[in-house]
């Protein structure tokens, strides 16, 4: 066989027998292409003497992949004369010679220069040239895979590049791609839903640029698992929030995406997370049911592993997190539901364990942050969305759940977590209007003798009960956690009370819990403590001639619909004496919280509230600038850490001074034990119950710890021995 006949072969088995067909030239598939290749692979082994012919003289031919399919179909420049490159090759093929140079002639690759990409650039914007933008395309997966190990891969078209150009391409592609393909493709500006893009997959202008689409999304999400610096990965992110609709025709890169942003969202910093969620969120409003379910698991789990540990620098955090899903939830109501009556019940299987077989073990899976902090997000969901018909429903497995929670092990150690319970309940209670008894769990904390008696631990520091689940038996004794707890919990009665306050029955509703005040002030020694629950008491009874006024003009029943009505236009003033107290307990307990926290929050409450935004050309003209910013360092995708701003340097030089710091400094044992509290630790077996001094029944979820602390003065006694020894002999003399 001739090398004319042999060289047609191969091109028809490339494509060129579909383009004589007509219409067939865009209908080659996968499978194709793999027999193609396998074909290439049995002519290297039968004839290699021709193989080696091609490879220098027609290397493009034996260059094959996917993409070329596409290409190939649309490219003008593919199309010349193959009879006048036939008779070339036939004419070479006769002079040539199977004999192995001394130097082999290897590709020769184009330098990519800023003038070349402001040609492109200038060739799409202009005169919106195909092949100037499948040129700036294969400079772009240039630029994203520059450093990787595959460097020198023969079939890159262009060699390496400045980080000039590098920052030119990245820059206007990131910038400009969505608005050049949408304008190529015809589909409006911005937005759009999925339906748009499944009609557009089925006509020929889809198959013409759909391998475009492709590499634009896969190398920028190559280049974006390269990145280090967070304004960068911002800064891309939010270019690539515009594109997202076009993941509807790659699930594999769709899932990808989700995949990385999530990473960005749970273990990013500064404006990253905020950044992650808001592509997460386009995403699924444009592609809705398609990544639903993945966003809600995975942003779920993101937020279980971020709320193992608690301090006062994480717990803003935390609940930012926790906003961001409850947000995400707000696409789809009927969706979300789902996912969370599945994860309620889990955590309401957790619990029901924990009361059949009563053992620590299973005590641990409750009592531990991971748990607490779950309940605080649907709770957040339920007070978010408790007015709809789809989330209403969760309000009562919910509380149900919390009040176990709270009861499950009743002692005086772990009245940080029953008031965190207790604020819980009361909030769900405000938010769907339903009354849930919440008084008799405060009032027994009163009457628990840790409470009641003078502390003998001293004055103690200074207890933030934001932070800990559990404190320790000296703790108890102080003064300092016997003033939080019972200032706690004159806070939670009385916002308790006052949701009632503009109730008909508020006299019969607060009737015990005034009896049972009045018990704690006699019997306590206390006298500040005596000072503020008789101020209490004043501020119920008061409440309570507010109601019976109003109640003994009244006519008509305690089952009418009418009694909704009772008192309402002073309750949207907040005109009864029991609110105007706990604006007054709230301004208080603030106060003292601001005092508490020391260290610097990286999320603000503030920035956990999702408000308008705005237009979207302040948003371009912000990006341009950023954009500028950001891509104007000498950063390459797989060069050194060494090559990095000086500010990011000081600022991680900063952050280990700070982490060595938090690790120097002693910290208090009772922070101690609520870090180590887990499920994941293996202690074994632990017994049912403790013996206590108070009889009640309580659990050691950890070692204790006590020790701990006592570690360091230790070994300066011991270091110190000698010279201690001899002086007490000489006192002793």
């Amino acid at each position: 066989m001739g090398v004319k006949a042999k060289r047609r072969d191969l091109k028809l088995n490339h494509g060129e027998e579909e383009e004589e067909t007509g219409k067939n030239a865009l209908s080659k598939t996968g499978g194709q292409a793999k027999e193609h290749i396998e074909q290439l692979q049995r002519l290297q082994q039968k004839d290699p003497e021709f193989f080696e012919f091609l490879k220098e003289h027609d290397k493009e031919l034996l260059e094959f992949n996917d993409e070329d399919i596409d290409e190939d179909a649309d490219d003008d420049l593919e199309d010349a004369d193959n009879d006048v490159e036939d008779a070339e090759l036939h004419e070479n093929y006769k002079n040539y010679e199977p004999v192995v140079s001394e130097k082999e002639e290897t590709p020769s690759k184009k330098a990519v220069t800023a003038e070349m990409v402001d040609s492109w650039c200038h060739s799409i914007e202009e005169n919106g040239k195909l092949v100037a933008l499948r040129s700036l395309m294969k400079a772009f997966r240039t630029a994203c895979h520059y450093g990787d190990d595959n460097g020198d891969d023969p079939s890159t078209k262009f060699s390496t590049m400045s980080s000039t150009v590098f920052n030119k391409i990245m820059l206007f592609v990131l910038s400009k791609m969505d608005g050049i393909l949408r304008k190529f493709l015809k589909l409006p500006s911005t937005g759009g839903k999925k339906e748009i893009i499944q009609e557009l997959m089925t006509t020929k202008k889809w198959k013409s640029f759909n391998h475009i689409v492709k590499s634009y999304l896969g190398n920028a999400l190559h280049i974006l698992n390269q990145m280090t610096d967070t304004e960068m990965i911002s800064f891309t992110l939010r270019c690539l929030k515009y594109s997202s609709i076009f993941l509807v025709a790659f699930p594999s890169l769709q899932r990808k995406y989700i995949k990385v942003a999530l990473h960005f969202w749970g273990t990013g910093g500064g404006a990253l997370p905020v950044t992650s969620f808001l592509f997460l969120r386009d995403l699924c409003i444009r592609l809705g049911s398609d990544c639903l379910d993945e966003c809600y698991k995975g942003m779920y789990k993101a937020y279980v592993l971020n709320c193992q540990f608690v301090n006062a620098t994480k717990l803003q955090h935390i609940q930012f997190l926790g906003n961001c899903v409850i947000e995400l939830f707000r696409v789809d109501l009927s969706v979300a539901y789902q996912h969370a009556f599945l994860f309620i019940r889990q955590l309401a299987m957790i619990l029901r364990e924990a009361l059949n077989t009563r053992t620590k073990e299973a005590f641990r899976k409750v009592y531990e942050w991971k748990y607490i902090n779950c309940l605080e997000l649907w709770t957040g969901a339920v007070c978010a969305y408790g007015s709809e018909v789809d989330f209403k429903p969760l309000a009562y497995p919910l509380a149900q759940i919390i009040s176990g929670v709270a009861r499950l092990v009743p002692t005086a150690r772990y009245f940080p977590l029953r008031l965190r319970c207790i604020k819980m309940l009361n909030r769900i209670a405000a938010s769907i209007g339903t009354f849930i008894p919440v008084s008799m769990l405060l009032l027994d904390m009163l009457e628990m003798k840790e409470l009641n008696r003078p502390p003998t631990g001293g004055i103690g520091k200074a207890v933030d009960l934001r932070t800990i689940l559990k404190v320790s038996k000296p703790t108890l004794k102080t003064r300092a956690f016997q003033e939080a707890c019972v200032f706690s919990v004159i806070e939670e009665l009385a916002g308790h009370l006052s949701q009632w306050s503009y109730s008909a029955s508020f006299f019969e509703l607060s009737f015990i819990p005034v009896v049972r005040l009045r018990n704690f002030s006699k019997s306590t020694k206390v006298q500040r403590f005596q000072k503020e629950i008789r101020q209490l008491i004043r501020q119920v009874e008061a409440n309570s001639e507010f109601t019976n006024e109003r109640r003994n003009s009244i006519s008509f029943l305690p089952n009418d619909p009418a009694v909704s009505s009772f008192l309402e236009d002073e309750k949207k003033l907040g005109a009864s004496p029991l609110s105007k107290y706990v604006s007054t307990l709230r301004q208080r307990a603030r106060q003292q919280t601001d005092s508490l926290s020391k260290s610097s929050v990286l999320y603000g409450e503030h920035s956990s509230v999702f408000g308008k935004s705005g237009s979207d050309s302040e948003d371009e003209d912000t990006e341009g600038r950023e954009g500028t910013s950001v891509f104007s360092s000498t950063w390459l995708p797989g060069s050194s850490s060494k090559e990095k701003h000086p500010e990011e340097k000081k600022s991680k030089k900063k952050k280990r001074k700070m982490e060595q710091q938090d690790k120097a400094a002693p910290r208090d044992e009772d922070v101690v034990e609520d870090l180590v509290l887990s499920s994941d630790e293996d202690d074994g077996p632990l017994s049912d119950t403790s013996a206590e001094s108070d009889g009640n029944e309580d659990i050691e979820p950890v070692r204790k710890q006590t020790r701990k602390p006592k570690a360091p003065s230790r070994g300066l006694k011991k270091i110190r021995s000698p010279g201690n020894k001899a002086k007490k002999r000489k006192t002793s003399r």
